[in-house]
């Protein structure tokens, strides 16, 4: 059976009631073709998917693994972090948060993480010489995905209460070394490949560099994108960053310099 594919509604002949199988168990849902059977499939079909297309259980909400637990989240995030159906980058900032949970903790039951099983993983992570703010953003991954566990009835809500107490790793109050700031590339650097590039690889290069914007928003740029209608150009990216939270991306472009003035050939 493919990830993708969801379990039937069968008829089971012997005692005439509808049936499906979820994870290897058959779950028996009233008369066939009944209303009740329907309503009792949609639920439990629902609690499936829900739950990382695994059964919620009432009487194990955090005495699973740590590993088994990651197993049903992992379901969860291989299908809620994609863009257009590929996988996005956070799905692997997230396979890079999880394997020292996984290699220190994965036998630990749920239940039994806590505040300072996180501390432990977070000295590992400076230990592993990543920077400050890198195993600030992993350490919270890790909250989140505990979050979910207990969205989910995977996990005690007070396990998630406890991981909240640990705090950010502050700037001059930790071991951890800081990051170097990104700086912009210098223009001479940039003038410097121009002439090795072809005319529209130019163009494109100088137009991000008075614009700013990211470079996949830049790849993908199609005339219907642009609103041509007044002295200022308006690129509105059919898909960006931050598309997934309902926010607008307008990118606005002004007097061209006469060096990318064939813009337009580009396009």
């Amino acid at each position: 059976m493919s990830h993708r594919r969801i379990p039937s509604y069968r008829l089971h002949k012997p005692s005439g009631q509808a049936v499906v199988t979820l994870n290897g168990k058959d779950y028996y849902l009233g008369p066939w073709m009944s209303k009740a059977s329907r309503f009792e499939y949609d639920r439990l079909i629902s609690e499936w998917i829900a739950n990382g297309r695994q059964m919620p259980s009432a009487t194990s909400i955090g005495e699973m693994t740590v590993s088994e637990f990651l197993v049903a989240y992992w379901n969860f995030a291989k299908g809620y972090y994609t863009n257009n159906g590929q996988p996005t980058k956070e799905l692997s900032c997230l396979r890079e948060a999880l394997r020292p949970l996984k290699r220190l903790y994965g036998h630990s039951l749920v239940h039994d993480f806590g505040p300072l099983a996180l501390k432990s993983i977070q000295r590992a992570l400076i230990d592993s010489d990543l920077c400050r703010t890198h195993i600030n953003h992993q350490v919270n991954r890790i909250r989140r995905v505990f979050k979910w566990g207990v969205e989910n009835e995977l996990v005690p809500s007070d396990v998630l209460h406890g991981l909240r107490a640990v705090m950010a790793l502050k700037k001059g109050r930790t071991e951890a070394r800081e990051s170097e700031p990104v700086q912009p590339v210098p223009d001479e650097h940039v003038d410097a490949v121009l002439p090795h590039v072809s005319r529209q690889v130019a163009t494109m290069i100088e137009l991000q560099r008075i614009t700013g914007m990211r470079s996949g928003e830049l790849v993908v740029i199609r005339p219907v994108d642009i609103d041509r209608t007044g002295d200022v150009w308006i690129y509105a990216p059919a898909d960006h960053k931050t598309a997934y939270r309902g926010h607008e991306r307008e990118i606005y472009f002004g007097l061209l310099s006469p060096s990318i003035s064939h813009f337009p050939l580009v396009l």
